[in-house]
């Protein structure tokens, strides 16, 4: 049997680490849980009307919703973890026809969009008491992920595989066909790794001689706590700007985020994120007093974005024993766990029909 080191214990190193064969591989995962993205984040999983122009990114961002089913079925995820309860586009009067239009046309590539609606302004209450009446774009296929929630239930579920979790900052080096794990005072010999480290992944490659195009991106979250128990049956909104609403269960209401290039690896809350969120929110709420009548919380965390913003994961040239795997930017809920079961559908079958997926990995990286 090989062994796999899995660096980065986020959403792609979890998921590629539930998806191992492990009659083939004895897996373990080495993660720094400072500042990840995906224990901080909450998103929404609703990517067919970005008006991006990669199409490599939207085809993956595509797939990676199209493949939400398959993961809620195989790691019997709960609706605290994910939920699927439509999403809602606002936008700017006379704008909403042509997303329509966008949308019937997007579907029948990507019939997970379901059903598609104009809603009156009384039926956007109806279905997001939040929001003041204004009319929106429906769409049935939408979800809702909550990062933390989906971490912890991968973690339990590769204990209870014997998969072996180990916490702390891993240090890489390669002897011969072999690769070095170390962390504090103990280092471990593999015969494979997978590089899953997000904005630490520039850090990790230069110990074996290889820079990458990544930047550290803070965002900000800001956690709710009202009085609405039915929240967790509303659907998501991504309102006219860089703000989302996202309902979650037991009155948690989630908005943000924020894409600070700036603040890198600073996890302190700010009160500017504060008011940026505010600013960008409150036009589009019921209750122009929501941000100082709740009681909120900030979640912080440190994305990972390539210059073309576009995720990119592939093994290191001329050595196929080590993937890497990074960029996600604000779509990592969507990409992530998608990307972690083509890696694992990699090692266990090796599998790699990647290329429609982005470009060549020679655009991101390159030896020092």
């Amino acid at each position: 049997m090989k062994k796999l080191a899995i660096i980065g214990g986020g959403i792609i190193g979890l998921t590629l680490a539930n998806y191992i064969d492990l009659t083939k591989y004895s897996v373990t995962v080495y993660d720094n849980p400072v500042g990840q993205a995906t224990k901080a984040s909450a998103g929404i999983i609703s990517p067919w009307l970005s008006k991006r122009r990669n199409k490599k990114w939207y085809q993956l961002a595509k797939d990676g919703a199209a493949f939400y089913p398959k993961l809620v079925q195989d790691f019997s995820l709960s609706n605290n973890v994910y939920q699927q309860t439509g999403t809602l586009i606002l936008r700017k009067d006379g704008e909403l026809d042509a997303l329509m239009q966008l949308a019937e046309e997007r579907k029948q590539h990507a019939p997970e969009i379901g059903d598609i609606q104009l809603l009156t302004r009384e039926q956007v209450v109806e279905k997001l008491p939040l929001l003041k009446a204004q009319s929106a774009l429906f769409i049935t296929g939408g979800g809702k992920l909550d990062g933390a929630s989906y971490l912890e239930t991968l973690r339990q579920r590769a204990q209870e595989n014997m998969i072996v979790l180990k916490t702390g900052t891993a240090m890489l080096s390669q002897r011969h066909d072999q690769w070095l794990v170390q962390i504090a005072n103990e280092t471990e010999q593999f015969d494979a790794v997978a590089l899953c480290t997000g904005p630490g992944l520039p850090s990790l490659l230069a110990s074996i001689d290889f820079k990458t195009d990544i930047r550290a991106q803070k965002g900000q979250l800001l956690a709710f706590e009202t009085p609405f128990k039915d929240s967790g049956s509303w659907p998501v909104a991504m309102l006219d700007g860089e703000s989302d609403l996202i309902p979650f269960e037991k009155g948690q209401i989630l908005v943000g985020a924020t894409h600070e290039n700036d603040g890198g690896f600073d996890l302190t809350p700010t009160k500017e994120a504060f008011s940026l969120l505010q600013q960008k929110t409150v036009p589009f709420l019921a209750e122009s007093t929501f941000f100082e009548k709740y009681q909120s919380t900030y979640r912080v965390g440190t994305r990972a974005y390539t210059s073309d913003f576009a995720p990119f994961f592939n093994f290191l040239p001329n050595n196929p024993t080590a993937v890497i795997a990074s960029g996600l930017g604000s779509s990592g809920l969507t990409t992530g766990p998608y990307i972690g079961f083509l890696l694992a559908k990699y090692f266990n079958e090796g599998k790699n029909d990647w290329e429609y997926y982005q470009k060549p990995i020679e655009h991101y990286l390159s030896k020092l």
